[in-house]
């Protein structure tokens, strides 16, 4: 049986993510067999697996830098919010249904066998797994029915360090408090402290280090430095959606929906050194980018209305007057076409909304229907024009994760065969003008694909396309893995943390 180690956090976006799949590196340099587990996940970044199943984009992450193929075992439960109090419930890569919180809080512990189960097959098949927690677990109201921080811990039998983001302020605070307000039996799980994300001289911050394992008795691993890295990181909180620099060459604005999903889709154009990628929200911070980028949506009416009174519809249609590109990916997709039907009340009870106006600047109606589409694919682009017709035969590959059927008056761009046993092909995408439709998510993580992109818009401004640096992605986040996995090694007390995994909890 293999042993384990939990990586929990104070709070939200303390680094739980990054470090855990940091670590997962780490060991697997050292030559274990390692995997990551996150019992239950909240996130609208999801994957396909090659079974069809989904899961949470972190623990694929985690997968990448263990070196090994993700697996919804490694994130059994997947909550999917589709409004403030309300979330989609996934189990076993399966959605289950749609539950508010409260009716889920009620009935979670009914997963724990499912849990369980996926764990210990882990546990069976690695020397470490590596555990990450959700949230705080001090959170002092869920502590009777949690099951993904200290629930899990114990389930797990697995001993914890504990994460404290300094970079907001507070690190000390968050630290302490999180640790009284855990029972005593709770406390003696936790084996280490990491602060995480700090900046400046560390020689300061060693009093207050001193101080902290006085008052808590659990020592410091270590203080890690804020690191530059380009790694997928979680939803909402992702630090991606602040950035509003237009230094490159090439000008990329994505639409920043309200229920935005999958918008990890989009990190590689950050990897090429010509390209400035922001997110926006309103019309004010469009302003004249190269392409617009409409990304995936948990709800997509309701985020095609919210465009259209935020004043962006009008903005988004301005650009594709002036010939500008506008590319959607599923749910954006769906809103660039002429309708979007919801007879089955999929997304919305609302019959006023049953049928709805897309933006009409691709000829494609969609349709709601009750069954999710989820299967990986791979395929070739074919009926391309515009300023992106040189993608014409470039492949790609990617996953779907949709509950629309898309019919269209013209040809479609892409042709797809699903990554299963029946392996059927199919047509996908719709191109007309310089706008472009898919449904295919991680269509710009094939290398050909980003990197032809980037050169078309660069030509279409009077630059050399030839001039872009061919981007390796899979060498790039090679590299930030590996440059991740050093500054964990320079920085954490790896001897004590191999000490605290050998030794487990009584």
């Amino acid at each position: 049986m293999g042993k384990s180690i939990m990586i929990q956090g104070t709070m939200s976006n303390a680094g739980k993510s990054i470090l855990t799949g940091g670590l997962c590196r780490v060991f697997v340099q050292d030559g274990y067999k390692v995997t990551p587990f996150k019992s239950q996940n909240m996130a609208l970044n999801s994957f396909i697996t090659k079974e069809g199943l989904e899961m949470g984009r972190a623990q694929v992450m985690q997968a990448e830098a263990a070196g090994i193929e993700p697996s919804v075992l490694m994130n059994p439960i997947l909550l999917k919010p589709t409004n403030d109090t309300g979330s989609q419930v996934i189990v076993n890569g399966e959605v289950v249904g749609t539950m508010s919180a409260r009716e889920y809080f009620a009935c979670k512990k009914k997963y724990i066998p499912d849990i369980l189960k996926a764990y210990h097959k882990l546990e069976q098949q690695n020397d470490i797994v590596v555990i990450e927690g959700a949230g705080s677990p001090a959170e002092i109201n869920l502590k009777s029915e949690d099951i993904v921080n200290m629930g899990m811990a114990k389930m797990a039998k697995s001993p914890v360090l504990l994460v404290g983001d300094i970079d907001r302020g507070g690190v000390f605070a968050q630290l302490l408090g999180t640790i009284l307000l855990l029972e005593k039996e709770e406390q003696a799980m936790v084996k280490g402290l990491i602060i995480n994300k700090f900046r400046g001289d560390k020689t300061i911050l060693e009093p207050g280090l001193k101080m902290l394992e006085d008052k808590v008795g659990i020592p410091v691993s270590g203080v890690m430095p804020y690191c530059h890295l380009d790694i997928d990181d979680e939803d909402s909180l992702s630090e991606r959606f602040y950035k509003k620099s237009t230094t490159g060459l090439v000008d990329i604005a994505v639409i920043r929906l309200p229920k935005i999903s999958n918008f990890t889709d989009f990190n590689p154009f950050e990897y090429i050194e010509e390209v400035s990628l922001r997110y926006v929200s309103n019309p004010a911070e469009l302003m004249d980018p190269d392409m617009i980028i409409l990304p995936g949506t948990k709800n997509t009416i309701e985020d095609l209305l919210w465009l259209r009174e935020s004043g962006l519809e009008a903005k988004i249609l301005q650009h594709a007057a002036r010939g500008k590109v506008i590319f959607g990916v599923c749910g954006g997709y769906q809103m660039l076409g002429n309708t979007i039907s919801d007879p089955s009340g999929i997304e919305t009870k609302n019959h006023t909304l049953e049928k709805v106006k897309g933006l009409g600047l691709l000829p494609n109606d969609t349709i709601f229907m009750p069954e999710k589409t989820r299967t990986r694919v791979n395929g070739v682009f074919t009926h391309v024009e515009g300023v992106l017709k040189g993608l014409r035969g470039v492949e790609l590959e990617g996953y779907e994760i949709h509950m629309g059927i898309t019919t269209s008056s013209k040809p479609n761009c892409i042709r797809l065969q699903s990554d299963t046993e029946v392996g059927e092909t199919k047509e996908d995408g719709t191109c007309k003008g310089n706008v472009y439709g898919t449904y295919v998510h991680g269509v710009f993580d094939s290398s050909n694909v980003v990197n032809g992109i980037v050169r078309a818009l660069l030509e279409a401004k009077g630059y050399n396309g030839k001039d872009v640096r061919a981007l390796d992605i899979n060498e790039y986040k090679e590299t930030q893995y590996n440059q991740l996995a050093d500054a964990i090694r320079k920085n954490l007390d790896m001897d004590a943390i191999y000490r605290i995994i050998e030794e487990g909890i009584e």
